[in-house]
Parts: C-alpha cells; structure tokens; sequence
C-alpha cells in the first residue's frame, strides 16, 4: 500500500475499525437467496490453502470515491465475503458499516493512521465496535529524516503495546502491517523489525505480514513467519514480478511495473501459505495495486481457490 495514498484515504475519510465478530462456520458456503434467484459467485478453496480469503479494500481505491455502493458490489460479485477497510470515503463508521452489509461483505480488519491512534485512540475503538472488525491495525510508523531507527522502534513498541492493551480491553486486536523499511540494520547490526516484535506486548500487539514488501528488502517471508510463530496473524498476499530488484528497503514501488497476481511472480508462495497456516495466521488478504485490479485480481483468486502446496 502507497503510504502516501493510505494517509489520504485514512485522514480524509471518517476513522475505521471495529470490535470481533464470529466468522461463519464455513466461509466457502455460498447461501441460497430466499427469492430463489441463482446465488451469487464465492471464493471457493478447494485446493491446499484453506483461508478465509478477502480483500483490502485500498485495491480499489480508485473506484471507491466514485461509488462505494457500486464498488463493494462488484468486490462481492468477485467472490469476496470478507474486506479489510482503509478508510470510510467521508462517511460515518455506521454508514459505511451499512453499505457493506448492504453489499453482503463483512468488514474483519482495517487500517488506521499512526497520528489517529495517538490522537484519537477512544474514537478509533469506538468505531472498531460499530464497523464489528476483529482488527485494527496501522500500516506505516513516521519516519520523516530517514531510515527508522532503533530509538524510534523502542518508542512505536512502546506506542503499540499502549493502544493493544486499550484495544483489547475494548474486545480489539491491534497489529502493525510491516512496510519493508524496518529491515535496515542499524550500526550494531540490530533490525528495527526485530525491536518492534521483541519489545512489544506478544498479546497486545500482533502483526501483518505484506509478503510483497516483506520480499521487497530481500527478507525470505518464510524465515520471518517462522521466527515470530506466534506474532504473525494477518497476511496481504500480493506477487512480485519476475526480475524485480530486492534489497530496497524505501517501503514504495511502481505497483504496475512491480506487482503480478498471486502465484506469477518471483515469491515462493506454495511455501509462505503453508508456513502462514502452520503457524495459525487467522486472516489473508488479496491487495493488488496495480491499475486494473477488476481484472488482475480474479487471476489470483484463481490460483489462491486450486494451489497445492507440492506442485
């Protein structure tokens, strides 16, 4: 996700999140309209990765201000039950929440902006209850004179066991969305990626691993979901295009000239969906940002409902 878009659509818009609701038994049962109409289309796994799937609603962020009602319907008619939000596009949390059950989606996870869950944290869960999301998390620490360093890592750790204990006691997971520029080793040879999980709160503060832009600064998915077992629950799956460069650690890219649908590009992701379910990741996420997503987006479903983990 482009930082820069993210604050445009978390600050511009009404704030975001929700408190836990029970996922259906079975997320692939497609229900039968009581008018007897054909039912719609749904995500159906029927391979080795067993979900649930949804989708970050930032992938369609160019069609969503024009038309949310219109676009949570078409997200519906690719097969999606479940989003994770990135804004309200100017409504209220309750308005929102009513367009996406109108749409027939249920909001399970949104991000919110660093500044809002220092400022605004009361807010944020108070939202979190009427959207009804499990979680809430934030997707970029401000860094403004350069690569973060560990004293900002100490104190963002410190900042997110703060907000997850509150979150928590509202019924709220908090998780922090790695972005790639956490991986730049210090002097002492010290990730501020490992700071962040290592000081903070193992229960109050889980993670979202972007496999993208944990791929973009040459980190291996894999290593790092086994390293933290216990602290990685969200994934954002989205592919890197064959020959792109790693070892940049900018936490930006071209979207269209980097990223590819789910299971074409560079990324081991036989190997990151069976490391991400053996060690309990609860929710994924498609995010494309490229500029067609209505297209590129049902070519990653299309792999993600038949892949088998030993091709």
């Amino acid at each position: 996700m482009n930082p820069a878009l993210v604050l445009v659509v978390v600050f511009l818009t009404a704030g975001s999140c929700g408190s836990p609701r029970e996922r259906p038994a079975d997320t692939n049962l497609v229900a039968t309209p009581a008018n007897g109409a054909t039912p719609a289309h749904t995500v159906a796994l029927q391979g080795d990765f067993k979900g649930p799937l949804g989708v970050q609603l930032y992938t369609f962020r160019d069609a969503m201000p024009k038309d949310v009602a219109g676009t949570l319907r078409r997200v519906h008619d690719l097969g999606f039950r479940e989003v994770e939000m990135a804004g309200t596009y100017g409504m209220s949390a309750a308005d929102f929440k009513k367009q996406l059950d109108s749409a027939g989606l249920t909001a399970t996870s949104m991000h919110v902006g660093y500044e809002q869950f220092r400022d605004s944290l009361s807010q944020v869960l108070a939202d979190a209850k009427t959207l009804g999301v499990k979680y809430v998390g934030t997707a970029w620490i401000p860094h403004p004179d350069g690569p973060i360093t560990a004293a900002l890592a100490r104190q963002a750790a410190a900042n997110f066991t703060k907000w997850g204990r509150v979150a928590k006691q509202q019924g709220v997971q908090f998780f922090y969305h790695a972005h790639g520029y956490e991986f730049v080793p210090d002097r002492q040879s010290v990730r501020p990626m490992d700071i962040l999980m290592t000081q903070s709160d193992p229960d109050a503060v889980k993670y979202e691993m972007d496999v993208f832009w944990i791929s973009r600064p040459g980190m291996d998915p894999v290593a790092w979901l086994k390293k933290y077992p216990t602290r990685w629950r969200l994934l954002h799956l989205k592919d890197m295009k064959q020959g792109t460069p790693t070892n940049v650690n900018t936490g930006s890219a071209n979207p269209d000239s980097t990223e590819v649908p789910v299971g074409s590009g560079q990324i081991d992701y036989r190997g990151v969906l069976k490391a991400a379910q053996e060690i309990g990741a609860q929710e994924f996420y498609v995010e494309d940002e490229t500029a067609n997503p209505f297209t590129t987006v049902p070519k990653s479903i299309a792999w993600l409902e038949q892949v088998k983990f030993q091709p």
